[in-house]
């Protein structure tokens, strides 16, 4: 998909929007167009995917996090409003958060934008290893209890874990395909950490992923 054809999928437009389950609006702060893997394919990428932790702290260019989030999370299908990733029942319940250096974002898939919810840094809150506060970026996933399918608390955890491993997965890749290294991670304080991200009540931290380049 070249650059053209991957705006007019994202959608993008910037516009006002409201952070859901705060009630806090704000302008998105629209994302440059993403940088693209070109002609690298699906085998090689999958040839490529792997776990790895040896993460340099220095940052991701704007338009690879661009790239990034659509390919987590993004719009590929405008006329449907459908995502790069399933959900059940297309409820898109997952969120995902962006914990950087200069503070928290929460990005928009319609508007394939980002909005700052504050400067402080919590990188290091997202996971109880010691890597997750010197990497620059920690994507955190984010359930909204009130949209997953399911009719009992044991299917709708279910459906949340398995929504929020199709993220996962399309990020693993994007980073197999562009050089990135990234590690998912589940060893997290869930309540320390929707604290220190002023979650609502009935948004469950459901896993971290943290990524940038691999050290030399």
């Amino acid at each position: 998909m070249d650059r053209r054809h991957f705006l007019m999928a994202a959608g993008v437009v910037a516009a006002g929007w409201a952070v859901p389950g705060t009630g806090l609006a704000g302008p998105a702060s629209t994302l440059p167009a993403p940088a693209l893997p070109g002609a690298k394919t699906l085998e090689e990428a999958l040839r490529l995917r792997q776990t790895r932790r040896d993460i340099d702290s220095r940052p991701v260019p704007d338009d690879v996090l661009s790239g990034l989030l659509w390919a987590a999370g993004g719009v590929n299908r405008p006329e449907a409003g459908k995502r790069t990733a399933p959900t059940a029942q297309n409820r898109q319940e997952i969120d995902i958060y962006v914990a950087k250096a200069d503070g928290l974002y929460l990005y928009a898939p319609k508007d394939h934008a980002l909005m700052q919810l504050s400067g402080a840094d919590i990188r290091a809150a997202t996971g109880k290893q010691a890597l997750a506060g010197t990497v620059p970026v920690n994507l955190v996933y984010v359930a909204d209890m009130g949209k997953v399918a399911g009719s009992t608390a044991e299917e709708k955890l279910f459906y949340a874990g398995a929504d929020t491993g199709f993220v996962s997965q399309n990020v693993y890749l994007y980073c197999a395909a562009m050089g990135l290294a990234t590690v998912v991670r589940a060893s997290i304080d869930t309540a320390a950490l929707a604290k220190a991200m002023g979650l609502a009540e009935g948004k469950r931290v459901t896993l971290a992923q943290s990524l940038g380049y691999p050290k030399a």
